[in-house]
């Protein structure tokens, strides 16, 4: 199981629980092999009885394909909630992964266990590793004739071993939760921890199924083979050529009726964009903040907004996010529009549009559960608040920089500050930027004429030249005189003249 992206979350995680699992840790290693050797017995525990109220169980089949990964987690949470909201009495995992990341593995344990209905994994072909800790997750486990599980050591992401004392918290929690979600099956438990635990020796009566020293990994037959007394099959519940010949079995006289559930190819492009997310909110939100501050509308405002839709279609398409946050987010929007372009300064528009805005990038993040899961509480938006936090320290420290660096720049002239037009003469009226003022730099009370509307931001024309301007109070219609009163961030800033 790799180890791969967040070690220090991991480490302050396995240090929390340190404390409750300690003993644990220190005595299974030698007093678990004596136990396992002298005992013979492991009762296996009854299956689940379907019965459904109309007679006919629904089911969906969620694949699990590839390494454990968010698109992973996305699918599966999906599926639950659909499940959940339809009231499907079976979710079945088609599996087939080499395992993955540890992190992810414990966040789809944990959404298993909220299921009330009968859950399976159908192994076709491979549980290796991460897989192997949520397929033992559910509550039958199922074989293709092919099938593998096992081999589920913690290593880091590189193939390199984990630190001793690292690995030591990891594998100690991963056996706690392997014997919560084990009560029921203590066989199962010890043939879980025979797959993570190299010097741990798996034992039934007098035989030895996996000696210490080595990893257990089972095929579909070593995994049905019997032991004890009465004799039980080792980890699985069958071995069946194919999904439906195991429900046609363990649905027995009942009808059943597969649920369509389909996994698109954008939940698979979801993996990487959501590991961009804050820092697409964060661009394309100082992208927007660049465009209000400069008049007219253009690559920056175009940039922002993809960015950020881009932002919400990666939280959509995960499963964290519903057409409303979307609807809220535009109607902030114009809210801030409409206080820029009709109402500057009056602040009633802005507000409450900036407060939509911020909202609605939370509310994307969020994981909200149907009703009756016990799942929301304050914890759910710790997370998405700090990667909100990350995306406008983002925007805002790229606006301090560019307010700093590119303040008197060729670059600020360049983008924003002005540009000649028709017969001007560029060596009379240069473009300049910044605080310096060259030769024919408008000096504040030089007057012109507005050539747009300045709503409040829009053009003037001085002397022949054309500059990008910004209205003091209020508004200012086209053809007004206006006087030049100082500088704005990147525009001039003027007044109308009253004659």
């Amino acid at each position: 199981m790799m180890f791969s992206r967040y070690p220090f979350w991991l480490l302050l995680l396995f240090t929390a629980v340190q404390g409750s699992l300690h003993a644990a840790a220190e005595t299974l290693p030698e007093e678990g092999v004596v136990e396992a050797a002298a005992e013979s017995s492991f009762p296996k525990p009854p299956l689940r009885t379907l019965q459904p109220e109309d007679g006919s169980v629904d089911v969906y089949i969620v694949p699990i394909e590839g390494p454990i990964s968010k698109p992973n987690l996305f699918i599966l949470r999906r599926a639950l909630k659909e499940a959940i909201t339809n009231d499907v009495e079976m979710l079945v995992l088609d599996m087939d992964t080499p395992g993955g990341r540890v992190d992810i593995c414990l966040e789809m344990m944990e959404m298993i266990d909220r299921f009330e209905g009968l859950t399976a994994t159908y192994i076709n072909e491979d549980a290796i590793s991460a897989g192997s800790f949520i397929a033992a997750a559910t509550e039958e486990i199922y074989f293709a004739p092919r099938g593998k599980i096992g081999a589920s050591a913690v290593i880091q992401g590189t193939g390199e071993d984990v630190p001793e004392t690292a690995r030591l918290k990891i594998e100690s929690y991963l056996r706690a939760q392997i014997r919560v979600l084990s009560e029921q099956d203590e066989l199962r438990g010890r043939v879980i921890r025979a797959m993570l635990d190299k010097d741990y020796e798996l034992a039934i009566g007098e035989t030895v199924i996996k000696p210490s020293g080595e990893l257990l990994t089972l095929t579909a037959s070593e995994a049905m083979a019997e032991y004890g007394e009465p004799p039980r099959a080792l980890l699985g519940s069958g071995v069946y050529d194919s999904i439906e010949d195991l429900l046609d079995e363990r649905t027995g006289d009942l009808q059943y009726r597969v649920k369509d559930f389909k996994v698109s190819y954008s939940e698979v492009a979801a993996k990487w964009m959501d590991g961009f997310a804050p820092a697409l909110m964060g661009i394309g939100l100082l992208l927007l903040f660049v465009e209000f501050k400069t008049p007219g509308f253009g690559l920056f405002g175009i940039a922002g907004i993809g960015l950020v839709i881009v932002f919400f279609v990666s939280q959509y398409i995960a499963g964290l996010a519903g057409n409303e946050a979307i609807v809220f987010f535009l109607l902030g929007v114009v809210l801030v529009l409409a206080e820029l372009l009709f109402f500057p300064g009056l602040l009633f528009f802005a507000v409450p549009g900036l407060v939509l805005m911020l909202a609605s990038l939370l509310w994307a993040m969020v994981d909200f559960w149907p009703e009756g899961t016990g799942r929301f509480s304050a914890d759910l938006f710790v997370g998405p608040a700090v990667d909100l936090v990350v995306g406008l320290a983002i925007a805002v420290g790229g606006a301090l920089l560019l307010g700093r660096f590119l303040k008197g720049s060729p670059i600020e002239g360049a983008l924003v500050l002005s540009s000649t037009v028709g017969q001007a003469d560029k060596a009379k009226a240069p473009v300049v930027s910044g605080v310096e003022k060259a030769p024919g730099f408008p000096e504040e009370g030089a007057t012109g004429e507005a050539i747009t509307p300045l709503h409040p931001a829009g053009l003037i024309e001085l002397a022949g030249v054309r500059y990008e301007a910004r209205c003091a109070v209020g508004i200012i219609d086209r053809g007004a005189r206006v006087r030049v009163v100082g500088r704005e961030d990147f525009n001039l800033l003027v007044e109308e003249v009253v004659e």
